[in-house]
Order: C-alpha cells, then structure tokens, then sequence
C-alpha cells in the first residue's frame, strides 16, 4: 500500500499541516517519505530545482520529509487571476488557462498524469503522503474529482478526514462529510483527526465515542492548537485576525519596526513577509485601508498574480496615493515581483490583463513589459554587501531601465532589481530568507524611517526557525496521533468492512 490521503472537512481544516507533520514524523524514523498533492489552487508557489512551479506547501511538506522539492509532488496547480479564471500549471509548466467549466473537460486526462505521476513516487518511496484539495463532500464537483476521492479511487487510498474544531460544529463537519458520500467513497474513509483544540481533552471524550458508534470509525487522535505555529500559511487569510503575522518578540533594542503589507486581492507569495516577521522588534500587519499606513515605517508590496487589476484596487482604495504620500516623505517602500512592477513608471501588459500600457506607482525609473513565456528560475548573486538567493515566478520583464542602483548583482554580473531614493524592489521571492540581507535590508528600512533605536538581532537564523516549526509539527503527531494506526494504514490500506452511512434524506 504505502499512501495515505489526508483529506479536509474544509478548507484551511489543517490538511496541509497535518500532512507535513506525519511527513515529518515518518522522515525522522528513518523512512524515505515524499508529500503529494494531486491538484493545488494556490498563488503562493516555488520554484522547483527541476526547474518547475509547484504550490508551497509542498516544498514545505518535502522539507518536513528531508528532500527538495519537485514537480512531481504537485502535479496540477491552479493560479487563479480572477474570480472566474486560473492559469493551470502541468507538471510545472504553464499548460493555459480555465474557467471553472472549462477545466471540467480537461480533468479526465489530468486525473491520467495525477495517477501515473503517484504511482511512480510509490514505487520510489517508503510512503507518499497525500493531501486533498478543499473537502471531499463538494458533491457537486465529484464526478470530475482528481484530487480527493476521485484520487484516493483510483489509487485505493485509505483517507483521513480532518476537521477544524476552533470553527466550531467539528462532530458535524465529520460526520456529514462521510455521509454525503456515496458508498465506495465511505469505504475508503478509514477515520477522522480533529485539529486546534484548545481546553481539556477530557471534555472531547463522550463526543468522539459517539461519533465511533456512529460512524464505525475512529478518531485517530486530537492535535492541539499550537500558538507556535504560523509560518508558510497556505493563505494570508490564514494570519491572525487583526493582521498581525507571526508572533513578534521583543525589540533587541529600544524601538519597533512596524511593516505594513498590503493585502491585495490577488496576492501571491504572501508568505515572503514572513521571514522580515521572525526578526525580533519587526512587526508584520495585512492592511487593506489607507489609514493603516499612516504609523507604517517600511511598507512592503508584495506579489500578485493580476498585477495591473490589483494596481487598479491599490488605486481604488487609496492605497496608491498612501503609498506615494509615505515615499514622498522619505520613507521606506519595497515591492516584490508584481509589487516591484506597481513601483515602476509605466507596465505594458498584453499577456496577463490584456490592458496594454497602464502607469505604475512611478517610485522607480523602470518600465516593465509582460512576456508570453513565464520566467521561473532559482538565482544568486549578492545584495547589500551579501550573498543571496531566492526563486523567480514572473512574466514580467524590465524593458528599460532608468538611472537607478541595482538592488541585486547576479552571480553572472546582471542588474536585478533597483533602488532609488527611499524604494527599492526586486523580482526575486525568498530573498528575506537570506539572514545576511534581511538584517542589512531591516537596517536600511529603520535609517530611512528614522528609527535609530531599533537594532536587528544578530543570531535569527531563519532556515533555523523553519526546521524548528516542522519538528514541532512532527512532535504534535507522535504524542497526538495514534501512529500505530496510520502505520496500519499505510501497510494494509483502507479497513474492510467499514459501514455505510445512509446517504440523503427521503
């Protein structure tokens, strides 16, 4: 057997955590173990060193396991750059774009790649650790179904369900999940995980006995709500309610750096903030509003997969003019990838948006025009004096560049980025990860804002504070979960016998 699914009551119920976290657990026994997930719908993606875009979470989910991340273990992804259309990307590559019903007919044949692409990690790997997509019971979109039941069919895949009690009504959730099932489904339906629990768990007890009574089926295990736990959110909805990312500690010395970012509509790579919000006495907030800018010392701009249309709700909002009036006054303002292009003087965009030449910010003397084949590419060079690296997902391109500084020298002599005056950006994601630059960057930033109290600490390793949230991840599944069971799974696949619930009503 040696695959397990792990599907969701909703979206953001945990799948994607509770899948790194027994990655996690089974890597660090000694197993060779691969995540997969058969189709993402995510603006937040990496470059792969195969040379592909895959989502994020699964280059996390391959870092919980030890290995790099590959193509393979996000076979389809969906970059949604509107509310009606996505661009698909197939075994990393850029394969058109759908509407919602134009991708029904393409999914039998992707369902084809889904399944020969997972059977050639099974016989590769130990175990391959499945994630889904959404919430098995979207009944409407069974029949086409490649990423949940229809995956776990058609490679006879034991499923785990969880579900997200800190919504509330998680015995529901469960329980009308399976029910809404239709029997072979049910079958493969081995037992449920309810995740972010918070309180005794001596108060869940009565509760997951009945739902064993009435399902047939066990609850392999309550995980914790880990205040820890933040980084690599699938979602930037996923932050905390007022915006804040993170958990900020501490300024080393006398002053805080307050970072605004703006969330904007089609926002992708949300997650590059987070190494800026590791950084102690740097607090990261999601602003959607002009007047949250107006006690900001650096905003940052960060991508989008619709640059023109979320520069027209920059513009719509009065975040444009925000963000002009806070440069003007000389302070700090990065953008990355599409947040770079909205800084530049004039996009020309016959690709994405179809809107032609449309003015940008005007914060720098560059002017951008958008290509047909899509730049993904994993570079170095140096920045500020350091050494850095980091991945680049754009179809945007610099078509003239005015007399500015280049933020980033590439390792083969090329500008990359620029900075002028107060703003700076670059097209490369992942270049705070860079411990180096972050700190020259964050030091730039306050000498800008006039924040000469504040200090950045010398010893934030941010590779560091990664590996310790999937080790604590994969903590929470050795004294949570029973493993034993989810071994079982993985070795002899889904129970026999499980009951069928009655389906419907009438």
């Amino acid at each position: 057997m040696n695959a397990l699914l792990v599907a969701g009551t909703t979206s953001d119920a945990g799948k994607s955590v509770v899948t790194a976290g027994i990655c996690r657990w089974l890597a660090r026994s000694g197993a060779r173990v691969a995540p997969f997930k058969a189709q993402n719908m995510s603006n937040n993606s990496v470059v792969t060193p195969d040379g592909g875009e895959i989502g994020r979470a699964q280059a996390v989910q391959a870092a919980a396991c030890g290995i790099e991340p590959s193509v393979r273990f996000n076979p389809v992804l969906l970059k949604p750059g509107s509310d009606r259309s996505s661009q698909v990307v197939v075994l990393g590559r850029v394969a058109g774009e759908v509407t919602a019903m134009s991708y029904r007919a393409r999914k039998a044949a992707l369902l084809d790649t889904v399944v020969a692409t997972l059977e050639g990690l099974r016989a590769e790997f130990d175990h391959v650790i499945c994630e889904g997509a959404g919430s098995p019971a979207e009944i409407n979109l069974r029949a086409n179904d490649i990423a949940n039941m229809g995956l776990a069919q058609a490679a006879g895949l034991p499923t785990v369900v969880v579900g997200d009690i800190d919504r509330g009504g998680v015995f529901a959730q469960l329980f009308g999940t399976l029910a809404l099932l239709d029997a072979a489904d049910q079958a493969l339906i081995a037992g449920f995980v309810i995740n972010k629990f918070r309180g005794d768990p001596a108060l869940l007890e009565p509760g997951l006995d009945q739902l064993r009574e009435l399902t047939g089926r066990p609850v392999h295990g309550v995980l914790p709500w880990a205040e820890e736990l933040w980084l690599d959110a699938e979602d930037s909805l996923s932050y905390a309610a007022d915006g804040v990312v993170g958990r900020p500690a501490p300024p080393r010395g006398g002053q805080w750096l307050r970072v605004a970012v703006p969330r904007l509509p089609r926002i992708s790579n949300a997650t590059d903030v987070e190494a800026l919000a590791a950084e102690p006495g740097v607090a990261v907030r999601f602003v959607t509003e002009p007047s949250r800018l107006s006690d900001a010392d650096l905003v940052v701009l960060p991508g989008s997969k619709s640059t023109v249309a979320d520069l027209a709700w920059l513009r719509s909002s009065g975040l444009a003019d925000a963000i002009r009036a806070h440069a003007r006054a000389g302070l700090p303002v990065a953008g990355i990838c599409g947040g770079f292009q909205m800084l530049t003087r004039r996009i020309h965009d016959e690709v994405e948006s179809g809107a032609g030449a449309v003015d940008g910010l005007g914060l720098l003397d560059v002017e951008i025009e958008f290509a047909a084949s899509k730049t993904l590419a994993r570079p170095s060079g140096r920045a500020f004096g350091e050494p850095v690296s980091g991945y680049e997902i754009h179809h945007g391109l610099p078509r003239r560049r005015g007399e500015l500084e280049p933020l980033v020298t590439t390792s083969d002599g090329q500008p990359e980025g620029g900075i002028a005056g107060s703003a700076l950006g670059t097209h490369w994601h992942g270049l705070f990860e860079n411990d180096g630059f972050r700190r020259e960057f964050l030091r730039w930033a306050a000498r800008r804002a006039g924040r000469d109290g504040f200090e950045p600490a010398g010893d934030t390793v941010f590779a560091d504070i990664r590996a310790g949230q999937l080790d604590l991840l994969g903590d929470l599944v050795v004294k949570h979960l029973d493993t034993d069971a989810l071994r079982r799974l993985l070795d002899g696949g889904p129970p026999a016998g499980l009951p069928t619930l009655r389906r419907g009503v009438g």
